[in-house]
């Protein structure tokens, strides 16, 4: 193609005076000028879009999601119901064409103590919806013109998890976590500028709601005067996480059971059931006294509290899920011709140990990559060893219980 500056545009017929510059293609005589090319692009855009949007039709419903989330996320039952209703009426609202009701966003706020499966629930949200996911930490943004992430970056990050397709990238989820990082604590002077806490909160609050985001193209950074893609992110779904730590005392101080005269000083001794009740009656106004702005509260009128995970639960983590630990180091020793077992004793004494560095499910891996490292160790160089049972001795000394098995085999 070469710009030519004779004749007039094939499309809407005029000069070179009145348009501009002509391009002209291969074909001898077809010329067009910027503004009709310009025209030609958005009707391409939209109508891939519309192509994308056509192959996307069929959208899972409720107890569909829920069945999924089942197979990889055990317990949290009233969690996976909200996340299953909030997702499908989410995309039902992005393939509806009703123009007399305007639906809104319905985000979601989750709530609950580290390990208790947060960001693996969105993670398998988005593997069964089958939309581009971003995992963003609250902690690296600050507010825009100050060193560090600012919240267009998030964006800038969905779409290089769609592969820079926009239309994918506008229906995609994202998942912030540590979101009760942002919050102001209430003795923090009002005359400091908080730009990694409230200055976020408010830089979040146009994207939460929906607006058109311009970032830069693919592999370049932002400068004046260059091309912008434009993502508009009213039709993504945020899921913003938080262990929101001592939350459940606000609620107890709003709802009258906090401690009064000799035995306030003993309010904040709470057990894990009671702190668990506690969180589940979180309303909004608790989140405005942990510190947060009333119009990023606003932002999130779905709230999911995560159960607090108890011993049993991690038993069922560790041996039921289509992915779970103890499945994965079976294949792990498999892979060596030794077929491993886990007594019920074992896995009781694994789950305590977690419950004990209250580190939820999260820690699990970590206790049995320490438990297997001698026997991991020793694998590969004892090709007569065929079997290997952890029992509650082979916690106690794993060395040593190593050997006996050995021995024995």
């Amino acid at each position: 193609m070469k710009s030519e500056r004779s004749g007039c545009c094939s499309f809407c017929g005029r000069s070179p005076r009145e348009a501009g510059p002509l391009i002209s293609g291969r074909i001898h005589g077809a010329r067009i000028c910027r503004t009709c090319a310009r025209i030609c692009r958005r009707i391409v855009t939209e109508g891939r879009r519309a192509e994308s949007l056509a192959e996307w039709q069929h959208t899972l419903k409720p107890r569909e999601i829920h069945a999924h989330l089942d197979r990889y996320v055990i317990g949290q039952e009233r969690a996976k119901k909200v996340l299953a209703v909030a997702a499908y009426n989410h995309y039902k609202r992005v393939r509806s064409s009703a123009e007399s009701v305007e639906i809104g966003k319905s985000n979601i706020l989750l709530i609950g103590p580290t390990g208790s499966g947060k960001t693996l629930l969105a993670t398998t949200l988005a593997r069964a919806l089958e939309v581009p996911f971003v995992v963003a930490d609250a902690t690296k943004l600050t507010e825009a013109g100050y060193v560090g992430e600012d919240v267009d970056s998030i964006i800038e990050s969905l779409l290089a998890a769609a592969d820079y397709d926009i239309a994918k990238a506008e229906r995609g989820i994202v998942f912030i976590d540590e979101i009760d990082k942002l919050a102001r604590p209430a003795n923090w002077p009002t005359t400091h500028r908080d730009v990694s806490g409230e200055g976020v909160q408010q830089g979040l609050l146009k994207l939460l709601e929906g607006r058109e985001t311009f970032l830069a193209e693919k592999g370049k950074r932002k400068r004046p005067g260059d091309k912008r893609m434009k993502v508009d992110t009213r039709e993504i779904l945020f899921i913003c996480a938080g262990a929101f730590v001592d939350i459940e005392r606000i609620v107890a101080r709003r709802s009258g059971q906090a401690g009064m005269g000799y035995t306030a000083e003993l309010s904040h001794r709470v057990d894990s059931s009671a702190a668990d009740a506690l969180r589940k009656q979180v309303e909004p106004c608790d989140l405005l006294s942990f510190g947060f702005i009333p119009e990023f509260v606003g932002r999130f009128p779905v709230i999911a509290v995560m159960d607090e995970i108890d011993e049993e639960t991690l038993i069922r983590i560790l041996t039921e899920p289509r992915n779970s630990l103890v499945r994965q180091f079976q294949c792990l020793f498999e892979m060596d011709g030794c077929r491993l077992d886990f007594t019920r004793g074992a896995l009781e004494l694994i789950a305590r140990e977690a419950l004990e560095r209250k580190t939820g499910a999260r820690g699990l891996r970590t206790i049995l990559e320490e438990l297997l490292l001698d026997s991991m160790f020793n694998l590969p160089s004892a090709p007569g060893m065929s079997r290997l049972v952890i029992d509650e001795s082979y916690l106690e000394a794993p060395d040593a219980g190593w050997l006996q098995m050995s021995e024995t085999a």
